[in-house]
């Protein structure tokens, strides 16, 4: 993996972030940086704020306290168009892709803030380059589609707004190891292309393998930042971070 340096400006930060459900102080001060080009993983079990986190950079989640910042630029009250029309693209939990729609219809709609026909179309082609699958059933209703193959569809669908930050909320969750393996080795190959990825998941392992950095959450504070070779080759801090 290329080296990031230290002195690299972060493309997207929060600083001493809270989110509150009602009562429920879910995310505590958190503060993370994501430099240009780097993957960074949020780590934590269910519960832990990772998704709060991501949610509240995305603009789904209100911010109760501290910043976002992206590119500079504080980014706290823009709303989740205005988000990603700056460069950011998210990809839920649940995939949530439209079941009534082909597969070509739903990456369409990702397209709705590129604005040029001809450049959604291109960008749809770059997509079925890295899933295949999805070209062999562009007309097919998105409901008819395995777990892993809407996965494809949700990344995919993210992909054609060409963002700088793809944010990825549970990438694996509930799908077949080797649908997950596809997967990851896909998000390898877009990491490859100059692409910055914020990945919040709960199975650390995977994460681990092609995160350069992780910070690893518990009960919406972070309790570990650092290198995530180090976390993913040291028994003694996955223990102590991870339990494992």
């Amino acid at each position: 993996m290329p080296s990031k340096t230290e002195s690299s400006q972060p493309i997207l930060a929060t600083s001493d972030l809270h989110v509150h459900y009602g009562k429920v102080h879910a995310v505590q001060g958190v503060s993370i940086e994501i430099r240009a080009g780097e993957v960074v993983a949020l780590l934590g079990a269910n519960g832990a704020g990772k998704s709060s986190i991501i949610r509240s950079l995305v603009g789904l989640t209100p911010v109760t306290g501290g910043s976002v910042v992206f590119r500079d630029q504080r980014i706290n009250q823009l709303s989740s168009d205005a988000r990603t029309r700056l460069g950011m693209a998210y990809v839920p939990e649940g995939r949530r892709v439209f079941g009534d729609l082909t597969v070509r219809e739903n990456l369409q709609m990702g397209g709705y803030v590129v604005g040029a026909r001809s450049q959604v179309e291109q960008r749809i082609e770059e997509v079925y380059g890295l899933f295949s699958r999805l070209k062999e059933r562009h007309r097919q209703l998105a409901a008819t589609l395995s777990g892993g193959e809407q996965q494809m569809l949700a990344i995919g669908r993210a992909l054609v707004r060409s963002p700088d930050v793809l944010l990825l909320d549970e990438p694996s969750l509930g799908l077949a190891p080797v649908m997950i393996k596809v997967i990851y080795e896909t998000l390898m190959r877009i990491r490859e292309r100059g692409m910055t990825l914020l990945l919040a998941e709960q199975s650390a392992h995977i994460a681990l393998k092609i995160a350069d950095r992780a910070y690893v959450l518990e009960t919406g504070r972070v309790n570990y930042a650092g290198d995530a070779a180090a976390l993913r080759s040291d028994p003694a801090l996955r223990e102590s971070y991870l339990g494992a």
